[in-house]
């Protein structure tokens, strides 16, 4: 199943529990994800991925390779880590050549070993090798992003903090990259510029004061679109609670100062921690009692896992 973009009140909603399903967010007035068949905007990024890799042809394999030719392929975990994409590679093949054959021998979420096998492909051989770099990318990059999820995930494990995902992805790749969030255990902020207000420095700069952009942002936005402030201290959190804010944003304040902030709050709205969050770090900003941890890493510098393509004849 390739991940669609659903809408609020359809049927297709998720609750987002299960692995790789994404609902409505307590931060995203719109849906983010949740898998289905082929649609245009998951296509279009397939289609891209293999434009470039074959934009005419691959003059190797069609060299030396008989047309008649088959094959069989077994994608093969080279290291531990948590699967995401699967869906996407049974398309990157459904569009080379709808011939080959796409078993899953795992589904997206499930935590893999070294030496598992995540799926085999069968078919004609040119089809295999035209399809196995651009599946590997896909594969290798959104499993990456999935398994530092969880490692965040884990790492707050008991606390009532959610891992959130960030606007810092691959350009062209945001809505398989916050897929593989979802799937790694995540949850998904805003998908784009669109889906919420999110006031921040560079907005305060221009404007002057935390109550006048509320006001602004009131004042345009459709209504139940949730207002974000960033707060750099306390006093913008305190700012921020005056104006009606639905959620603030911690940045790069210290445990002391979010603690702080938590009292201060009093469960009035949700805060959200977020600035240089790493694994070692993220376990005490959890427990200072803050509602989410915003984590650009997952996306920007995730690395993507060792899996590949092994031919058996």
């Amino acid at each position: 199943m390739v991940p669609v973009i659903a809408k609020k009140g359809d049927d297709r909603w998720l609750d987002g529990k299960s692995p790789g399903t994404c609902g409505l967010t307590p931060l995203a007035e719109k849906p983010i994800i949740r898998p289905a068949m082929g649609t245009l905007e998951f296509d279009a990024i397939i289609d891209a991925a293999l434009r470039e890799d074959m934009p005419e042809g691959d003059i190797t394999s069609e060299g030396i390779i008989p047309p008649d030719a088959r094959s069989e392929a077994i994608f093969l975990a080279k290291e531990d880590g948590v699967l995401a994409g699967l869906p996407v590679v049974r398309r990157v093949f459904e569009k080379i050549d709808p011939a080959v054959e796409f078993s899953e021998k795992m589904e997206d979420g499930a935590a893999f070993r070294k030496f598992d096998i995540l799926a085999s492909v069968e078919g004609p051989t040119l089809a295999l090798l035209k399809g196995e770099r651009t599946a590997l990318n896909f594969l290798q990059r959104l499993s990456g992003i999935a398994t530092a999820t969880r490692g965040f995930v884990d790492a707050v494990s008991g606390t009532k903090a959610k891992i959130l995902d960030t606007r810092k992805t691959t350009p062209g790749l945001r809505l398989l990259e916050k897929y593989a969030v979802k799937t790694g255990g995540g949850t998904n902020h805003r998908l784009s510029l669109s889906d919420m207000v999110l006031i921040k420095d560079n907005h305060l700069r221009y404007v002057g004061s935390v109550a006048e952009a509320v006001r602004r942002a009131r004042a345009v936005v459709r209504p139940g679109v949730r207002v974000e402030v960033e707060a750099a201290d306390l006093t913008q959190v305190r700012d921020a609670l005056a104006a009606g804010a639905d959620v603030i944003m911690l940045d790069n304040m210290t445990l002391e100062m979010m603690r702080e902030a938590v009292s201060i709050a009093a469960g009035r709205v949700p805060l959200e921690a977020s600035g240089n969050m790493s694994l070692d770090r993220v376990r005490a900003v959890a427990e200072t009692g803050v509602d989410f941890i915003s984590v650009g890493a997952l996306t920007h510098s995730a690395r993507a896992v060792d899996i590949s393509l092994e031919f058996l004849n």
